[in-house]
């Protein structure tokens, strides 16, 4: 069914539209979205329709916004818009009118995701040799990942047509379902999760059984997962909440505004994020193509997607200069969250990487365990898929890829406690990949003064 955005209204004529329109009146003006075919057939439906796939070639649908009528507006006044709303519950919805700017905002199902904060370290920018890096702490949302920035735009679109949806459902290598789990609760919609057995951490595990989902642990891995989730969500009252959804990753390109706007509207030179089923690479790609069409940023950040070498479809491809696509069985690694062979949304990060002149990179598993533990001594708790991403900041400084001049962002996309165990064992020694010179071992002393300051001095010398 193709879907025709209605005409956007405005009672301003553009020439009588004063040059500082007043933030209370802008924020009231109404603007559309809705699904269209990224295959280019100019397809398109509305966003409350159940669909994931276009009916005409089978391609993803992406959301597209009204951008002629966003960019009657001053890119000074969004800017203005946005900096009046810092402090606001919710990071996503203070961003409502380029989300989801028809959903009632008595529909908005939140947790206070969003407004996640950008560390500046001086300490690891001098350890690279660079001028400037951030890690954006995407993890510190409530669920502890930043899938909570896609979970509230889906479920608050779910909680509009509650009545002609049951359930909903995702496959998910463990953020993805805890993220699901806790905002279906929050909205009373019931959930089901297919998770790959024993490859998601107990952190990750309990968090949707406590938040009562339907948690099913399949023998298979995620992929295995996915495949079942689709031909679940066949029956349309059954919800599909994965990537592949693209309500899913809406709520994701606030991420890129987020940046810009805690930069002070400035862009980086480099944004790098983890990819497993590659929404996210994509979504913040979209971000900040946006901001660049409405006129709030002139140039773009390059992008660097950053992958596991034992799930590393992207890169491949990326070697080929994507000229094909092909998935690969994933193997074992410690960035769980990444380990997909088969990413449902390849095209779309092909397509934010083409648009950003982006670059795919991959490292091993010793080159990630190796950044986790250096860039914790600088005051981060990181993550193993984020130990990725930095990974590959080190190797693309290393090969000056990345200049001495560059403001680098590096995305955290969940928080180290999810993964202690990782951490426990690393400090324990228990990891094969272990540098024993970034180890940080108890030290156990009897009750005894001169012992314990026999311990301190041993470390730091008088």
């Amino acid at each position: 069914m193709t879907y025709c955005p209605p005409t956007y209204i405005i009672n301003n004529s553009l020439e009588t539209l004063r040059e500082s329109l007043p933030v209370d009146q802008l924020s009231k003006m109404t603007f559309q979205a809705w699904f269209e075919c990224v295959q280019g057939c100019a397809v398109r439906y509305r966003l409350d329709q159940i669909v994931y796939r276009c009916e005409s070639c089978g391609g993803l649908l992406e959301v597209r916004h009204d951008i002629e009528a966003l960019k009657r507006i001053p890119a000074a006044e969004w800017k203005r818009l946005f900096d009046s709303r810092i402090g606001r519950t919710s990071g996503v919805w203070s961003k409502k009118e380029v989300v989801l700017p028809e959903l009632e905002e008595k529909n908005i199902v939140s947790l206070g995701e969003g407004n996640s904060p950008l560390i500046k370290s001086d300490r690891f920018a001098k350890y690279l040799g660079i001028d400037e890096i951030h890690i954006k702490q995407c993890g510190t949302s409530h669920t502890g990942s930043f899938k909570d920035l896609g979970m509230t735009v889906l479920v608050s679109s779910v909680n509009q047509i509650r009545s002609r949806v049951r359930a909903v459902a995702c496959a998910s290598t463990g953020d993805t379902s805890a993220a699901l789990a806790a905002y279906c609760a929050a909205a009373g919609i019931p959930a089901i999760v297919f998770l790959p057995k024993d490859k998601v951490s107990f952190a990750q595990l309990i968090q949707p059984v406590a938040n009562n989902a339907i948690t099913i642990s399949i023998d298979t891995d995620f992929d295995g997962c996915m495949k079942i989730v689709q031909e679940i969500t066949k029956d349309t009252s059954v919800y599909l909440a994965n990537s592949m959804n693209s309500l899913r990753v809406e709520g994701q390109k606030t991420i890129s505004f987020e940046i810009v706007q805690q930069l002070g509207w400035h862009v980086p030179e480099f944004v790098i994020v983890p990819g497993g089923n590659l929404g996210n690479v994509s979504a913040i790609g979209n971000g900040f193509l946006l901001m660049r069409e409405m006129g709030i940023i002139d140039r773009l950040p390059r992008l660097v997607c950053a992958q596991t070498d034992r799930a590393n479809p992207l890169y491949r491809s990326f070697r080929e200069g994507f000229a094909k696509f092909e998935s690969v069985t994933a193997g074992n690694t410690y960035a769980t969250a990444i380990r997909i062979g088969n990413p449902v949304s390849f095209g779309k990060a092909v397509k934010a990487l083409r648009a950003t002149d982006g670059i795919v990179e991959q490292v091993t598993e010793a080159e990630l365990v190796a950044a986790c533990a250096e860039v914790d001594r600088f005051g981060f708790f990181t993550d193993p898929q984020t130990g990725v991403a930095l990974a590959a900041t080190i190797k693309l400084v290393k090969a000056n890829v990345i200049s001495r001049a560059s403001c680098v962002v590096v995305i955290s996309t969940a928080h180290g406690l999810k993964f202690a165990e990782f951490k426990t064992k690393f400090h324990q020694g228990q990891l094969p990949e272990v540098d024993p010179s970034l180890q940080n071992n108890l030290i156990e002393v009897p009750a005894d003064l001169a012992a314990v300051r026999a311990a301190i001095d041993g470390r730091i010398p008088a």
